[in-house]
């Protein structure tokens, strides 16, 4: 019987999901999350193969033979136009244990990650979940580090906290926000397949916002929140470029946001 694979230890989900050449798109390649890491950690953060198999958990001979493939894949799309896609793989999130290898401070591993438990919603409450950074929207909801929840009754806030989404990527928040008990979802950019996940959750979207959290909510109870009911982030497709609801990718930390109704 076949060894099951080691998982590979990954820092967070990449920010991009698609790379899609200009012009006639000739093909896909897909990257997977770990070759993707391996890439990162001995490319740019220019990490030894040692060193990045501390950092990943694994063999040297593993990364080695991951950066390889991924240098390979890359090649293709760049030579011959294909659309560059990073998805899948074998790997799990980094809880922190990693801190010893790492070149830099990490939030899991020195306890200023804010730990609060998403306590359970009231009866007769609306929860409204905004996507949260320093008290503001922030713009990007696959990749938001936080959420603070509002919990409402009788038209005001009578709770309040901030929650952390413990590294969870786009596919992971809808459940997450499921699980919390979210009515509604105040957030700058999202991609499709997270709108269609929240929508089958039955959690509103109210998308395209920015600036303030507590203002946007309370906008929102007064009824003149402005939002975009068809907020767009392009780049979580794989057939359209990379622009996001009218804005350029990578303003406010990867952020996307539409544009107000």
């Amino acid at each position: 019987m076949p060894r099951p694979r080691r998982l590979r230890r990954i820092c967070m989900e990449p920010a991009y999901e698609s790379f899609i050449p200009e012009g006639i798109s000739c093909g896909q390649v897909v990257l997977t999350v770990d070759e993707y890491e391996v890439i990162r950690l001995v490319d740019l953060e220019k990490l030894t193969h040692g060193q990045c198999a501390g950092r990943m958990d694994i063999s040297r001979t593993t990364v080695t033979e991951i950066y390889e493939t991924a240098r390979e894949k890359i090649a293709d799309s760049i030579v011959h136009g294909k659309a560059l896609l990073i998805a899948g793989g074998n790997y799990r999130l980094c809880d922190g244990s990693a801190f010893r290898y790492c070149q830099r401070a990490c939030r899991k591993a020195d306890g200023s990650v804010r730990k609060q438990a998403v306590t359970e919603k009231g009866e007769n409450k609306m929860r409204i979940a905004v996507t949260y950074e320093n008290g503001l929207i922030f713009q990007h909801f696959g990749h938001t580090e936080q959420f603070k929840l509002y919990d409402i009754e009788d038209g005001r806030i009578v709770e309040e906290k901030v929650v952390d989404t413990n590294g969870q990527g786009h596919g992971a928040l809808a459940d997450f926000l499921s699980q919390a008990g979210a009515d509604a979802l105040i957030c700058g950019g999202i991609g499709g397949g997270a709108k269609m996940a929240l929508a089958d959750a039955g959690i509103q979207l109210l998308g395209g916002v920015s600036g303030d959290a507590d203002g946007a909510v309370k906008a929102y109870l007064a009824g003149n929140l402005e939002f975009n009911p068809d907020v767009h982030c392009n780049h979580h497709d794989h057939d359209h470029g990379h622009s996001c609801g009218g804005h350029h990718c990578g303003e406010d930390k990867h952020g996307c946001s539409g544009h107000k109704a």
